[in-house]
């Protein structure tokens, strides 16, 4: 596998020479401050920005997200991005200290770490997934039919942040799964509509770090959860718990296969290999995913560095990937894997590959940047 490294250092000096251009989020700032916003809000009667019922506007994002180590330990973090709308992601990097003003405009949000991230601007960006200088890593991934946001509410003295930014406001502000898990409750996850499909996305997210764990975070309408995921797999609906319980109808679900049986003194032998794997599901529906990603992560060779790894990473995502026409959605329009990334937590790099462009790039979040607390665009994906 040939790899195309594109290093941060490169493009920073490109920045100097006026070769590569910044991309500003174009946030809707208001001149209130936090305190006058809410006022203002409250006595206009308003306390939510959507209903807390999420539907996907015939769009649902069928998405596979994986955690995995190397047999040394290093841990790794990717998905994929099944979408039926046509997205136009570019990899961003966010500098430390860069200031942001969040969905409702009534708080200012600086960052506390850098992280580089795919997503669209979509005025803000939108981040998708990405890894921040700590080796904390956050995707988020459709949810339809159980996700349930809070409804704002001024008076709420914790601070409303948008289910379409939790994944930049985490990787600004996290260092550890157990910060994330302490950070959570201290905020409203609130929802919005998003320009490119006019709705508002019911979402969850998968989050890891440096340690090889992960955990997944659900809005539900009986609360917030925050599960740990030993098995280091997320797609879509139903919930997480659902998923691990499902699980135990494979069971029987084997790499090697029963050599010979006999059926009333009749011999029967398999036609080949891959016996053992006959219920494996092999369309494309979240539970099927769900189980097909967890069996090749749970029996593949344990890789060895990150080569290896990424090798890995990226054949086991080919089970899930989806070619264009073979899912169609109510729109009629088809729902296709338009990009596949992976991070290396440990050294902050990130592997991807496009729907077009099937050839593995890569790019690494520098340790010691120098340019200004800005966001900036490194380009599209393809």
């Amino acid at each position: 596998m040939r790899f195309v490294a594109v290093f941060l250092i490169l493009w920073l000096c490109l920045l100097c020479n006026h070769q590569a251009s910044l991309l500003l989020p174009k946030m809707q700032i208001e001149t209130f401050s936090p305190m006058e916003r809410s006022h203002t809000m409250e006595k206009e009667g308003i306390y939510m920005t959507i209903v807390s019922d999420c539907r996907d506007g015939g769009g649902f994002l069928m998405c596979t997200a994986m955690a995995m180590q190397t047999s040394q330990g290093g841990p790794f973090f990717g998905r994929t991005m099944d979408f039926s709308y046509p997205l136009e992601p570019e990899l961003y990097i966010a500098a430390k200290g860069y200031e942001w003003i969040n969905t409702l405009g009534t708080h200012k949000i600086c960052n506390q770490f850098q992280f580089m991230g795919i997503g669209q601007n979509i005025s803000p960006v939108v981040f998708a997934d990405g890894v921040n200088e700590r080796g904390f890593a956050a995707a988020v991934l459709y949810f339809p039919g159980y996700a349930h946001y809070d409804i704002y509410n001024a008076r709420d003295p914790r601070q409303p942040i948008a289910a379409l930014e939790l994944v930049g406001f985490l990787l600004g502000s996290c260092a550890t799964l157990d910060q994330a898990a302490s950070l959570l409750p201290t905020i409203q996850i609130i929802g919005s509509k998003d320009s490119v499909t006019n709705s508002v996305a019911p979402l969850h997210w998968i989050i890891a770090d440096e340690s090889g764990q992960c955990k997944v975070i659900e809005k539900m309408a009986d609360g917030l959860h925050i599960l740990d995921n030993p098995i280091g797999i997320l797609s879509n609906s139903p919930d997480f718990s659902w998923h691990l319980t499902n699980l135990r109808n494979y069971m029987n679900v084997v790499p090697s296969q029963q050599p010979e049986a006999v059926w009333s003194s009749v011999p029967l032998t398999p036609f080949g290999q891959g016996g053992g794997s006959m219920g494996l599901p092999g369309d494309y529906t979240p539970p099927a995913r769900f189980v097909r990603a967890a069996y090749l992560k749970s029996h593949i060779q344990p890789p060895t560095g990150q080569l290896e790894a990424v090798n890995a990473c990226f054949h086991i995502m080919e089970s899930v990937s989806i070619p264009k026409g073979i899912v169609i959605t109510s729109r009629g329009a088809s729902d296709y894997t338009q990009y596949t990334a992976f991070m290396d937590l440990g050294a902050k790099q990130y592997f991807f590959k496009t729907y077009d462009h099937s050839q593995i790039l890569s790019a690494k979040l520098a340790e010691n940047p120098h340019f200004d607390a800005k966001m900036m665009s490194l380009g599209k994906l393809s």
